[in-house]
Protein backbone atom coordinates (compact mmCIF):
# COMPACT_ATOMS: atom_id res chain seq x y z
CA UNK A 1 0.00 0.00 0.00
CA UNK A 2 1.65 3.75 -0.50
CA UNK A 3 1.47 5.82 2.28
CA UNK A 4 -0.69 8.59 0.42
CA UNK A 5 -3.07 5.80 -0.17
CA UNK A 6 -2.54 4.62 3.76
CA UNK A 7 -2.99 8.14 5.18
CA UNK A 8 -5.94 8.91 3.12
CA UNK A 9 -7.69 5.58 4.52
CA UNK A 10 -6.58 6.57 8.16
CA UNK A 11 -7.36 10.13 7.83
CA UNK A 12 -11.42 8.76 6.71
CA UNK A 13 -11.47 6.47 9.50
CA UNK A 14 -10.29 8.64 11.98
CA UNK A 15 -13.03 11.31 10.76
CA UNK A 16 -15.97 8.62 11.45
CA UNK A 17 -14.58 7.40 14.60
CA UNK A 18 -15.01 10.95 16.47
CA UNK A 19 -18.16 11.84 14.32
CA UNK A 20 -19.91 8.55 16.34
CA UNK A 21 -17.76 9.53 19.45
CA UNK A 22 -19.38 13.29 18.97
CA UNK A 23 -22.80 12.29 18.22
CA UNK A 24 -22.98 9.75 21.54
CA UNK A 25 -22.47 12.62 23.71
CA UNK A 26 -25.70 14.16 22.34
CA UNK A 27 -29.64 13.01 22.95
CA UNK A 28 -31.61 12.33 20.28
CA UNK A 29 -34.36 14.69 21.48
CA UNK A 30 -32.41 17.38 21.80
CA UNK A 31 -32.31 18.50 25.28
CA UNK A 32 -28.87 19.31 27.01
CA UNK A 33 -29.93 18.45 30.39
CA UNK A 34 -31.77 16.67 32.76
CA UNK A 35 -35.01 17.91 34.36
CA UNK A 36 -35.61 18.42 37.57
CA UNK A 37 -38.51 15.66 39.27
CA UNK A 38 -41.55 17.54 40.37
CA UNK A 39 -44.34 16.71 42.77
CA UNK A 40 -41.95 14.97 44.84
CA UNK A 41 -43.18 13.95 48.39
CA UNK A 42 -41.72 10.77 49.98
CA UNK A 43 -40.77 8.71 52.94
CA UNK A 44 -37.47 6.87 53.79
CA UNK A 45 -37.28 5.33 57.31
CA UNK A 46 -34.33 6.12 58.69
CA UNK A 47 -34.10 2.76 61.08
CA UNK A 48 -33.14 1.08 57.70
CA UNK A 49 -31.96 3.29 54.82
CA UNK A 50 -29.44 6.12 55.41
CA UNK A 51 -27.65 4.61 58.75
CA UNK A 52 -24.32 5.81 57.86
CA UNK A 53 -22.50 9.37 57.04
CA UNK A 54 -22.08 8.85 53.48
CA UNK A 55 -24.54 6.52 52.45
CA UNK A 56 -26.24 7.66 49.39
CA UNK A 57 -29.71 6.02 47.93
CA UNK A 58 -31.21 6.66 44.87
CA UNK A 59 -35.31 6.96 44.67
CA UNK A 60 -37.68 8.75 42.64
CA UNK A 61 -35.59 10.59 40.32
CA UNK A 62 -33.40 12.21 42.84
CA UNK A 63 -30.17 11.05 45.22
CA UNK A 64 -30.50 11.50 48.86
CA UNK A 65 -27.10 11.73 51.32
CA UNK A 66 -26.34 11.49 54.93
CA UNK A 67 -23.90 14.01 55.42
CA UNK A 68 -23.82 13.91 59.48
CA UNK A 69 -24.24 11.23 62.19
CA UNK A 70 -27.54 13.17 63.78
CA UNK A 71 -31.55 12.86 62.54
CA UNK A 72 -32.16 16.46 61.59
CA UNK A 73 -32.71 18.04 58.32
CA UNK A 74 -28.91 19.68 58.17
CA UNK A 75 -27.96 15.98 58.64
CA UNK A 76 -29.18 14.98 54.71
CA UNK A 77 -29.12 16.26 51.50
CA UNK A 78 -31.78 15.28 48.02
CA UNK A 79 -30.54 16.96 44.79
CA UNK A 80 -32.41 15.75 41.89
CA UNK A 81 -29.72 12.78 40.44
CA UNK A 82 -30.16 13.92 36.10
CA UNK A 83 -26.73 16.09 35.38
CA UNK A 84 -27.76 19.41 34.41
CA UNK A 85 -25.45 19.24 31.48
CA UNK A 86 -27.11 15.74 29.66
CA UNK A 87 -29.21 14.28 31.93
CA UNK A 88 -26.98 11.14 32.97
CA UNK A 89 -27.38 10.35 36.63
CA UNK A 90 -24.75 11.58 39.13
CA UNK A 91 -23.00 9.64 41.77
CA UNK A 92 -22.57 10.40 45.22
CA UNK A 93 -18.55 10.32 45.98
CA UNK A 94 -18.03 9.80 49.74
CA UNK A 95 -14.30 10.44 49.93
CA UNK A 96 -14.73 13.97 48.39
CA UNK A 97 -18.13 14.85 49.44
CA UNK A 98 -19.60 16.25 46.15
CA UNK A 99 -21.77 14.81 43.31
CA UNK A 100 -19.97 13.81 40.40
CA UNK A 101 -20.84 13.23 36.89
CA UNK A 102 -19.48 9.75 35.07
CA UNK A 103 -20.17 11.13 31.77
CA UNK A 104 -17.96 14.44 31.40
CA UNK A 105 -16.97 15.30 34.98
CA UNK A 106 -18.79 18.31 36.29
CA UNK A 107 -18.74 17.95 39.87
CA UNK A 108 -21.31 19.58 41.98
CA UNK A 109 -21.51 20.94 45.68
CA UNK A 110 -23.96 18.46 48.51
CA UNK A 111 -26.03 22.01 47.80
CA UNK A 112 -26.36 20.96 44.10
CA UNK A 113 -23.88 24.08 42.75
CA UNK A 114 -21.74 23.55 40.19
CA UNK A 115 -17.99 23.40 41.41
CA UNK A 116 -16.78 22.33 38.02
CA UNK A 117 -18.32 22.17 34.60
CA UNK A 118 -18.77 22.04 31.99
CA UNK A 119 -22.27 21.97 33.53
CA UNK A 120 -23.41 25.54 34.26
CA UNK A 121 -26.59 24.82 35.66
CA UNK A 122 -27.27 23.56 39.38
CA UNK A 123 -28.82 20.57 40.90
CA UNK A 124 -32.07 21.21 42.28
CA UNK A 125 -32.09 20.35 46.02
CA UNK A 126 -35.18 19.57 47.81
CA UNK A 127 -36.43 20.06 51.02
CA UNK A 128 -36.36 17.60 53.62
CA UNK A 129 -38.29 17.26 56.80
CA UNK A 130 -37.69 14.75 59.83
CA UNK A 131 -40.19 13.10 62.23
CA UNK A 132 -39.76 9.39 62.83
CA UNK A 133 -38.87 8.92 58.83
CA UNK A 134 -37.46 11.39 56.55
CA UNK A 135 -39.23 13.19 54.14
CA UNK A 136 -38.47 14.89 50.62
CA UNK A 137 -40.40 17.40 49.31
CA UNK A 138 -40.12 20.38 46.48
CA UNK A 139 -38.16 23.19 47.80
CA UNK A 140 -40.65 26.03 47.19
CA UNK A 141 -39.17 29.63 47.46
CA UNK A 142 -41.81 32.10 48.82
CA UNK A 143 -41.70 35.88 48.20
CA UNK A 144 -40.53 38.02 51.37
CA UNK A 145 -43.68 40.55 52.32
CA UNK A 146 -41.51 43.82 52.67
CA UNK A 147 -43.50 46.66 53.25
CA UNK A 148 -41.70 49.81 50.87
CA UNK A 149 -41.24 53.23 52.27
CA UNK A 150 -43.00 56.26 51.47
CA UNK A 151 -40.08 58.22 49.07
CA UNK A 152 -39.57 61.61 50.62
CA UNK A 153 -40.58 64.43 48.36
Amino acid sequence: MHRKHFISTLGFSVAAVCTACLAACTREDGVTGGDPPTGVNFNIDLTTRLLNVGDALNTNGLIVVRLAATNTPASFTAVQIACTHQGISVDYNKSLGEFVCPLHGAIFSTSGAVVQGPATKALKQYTITITNRITIRNRIKRKSKRKSSPTPS
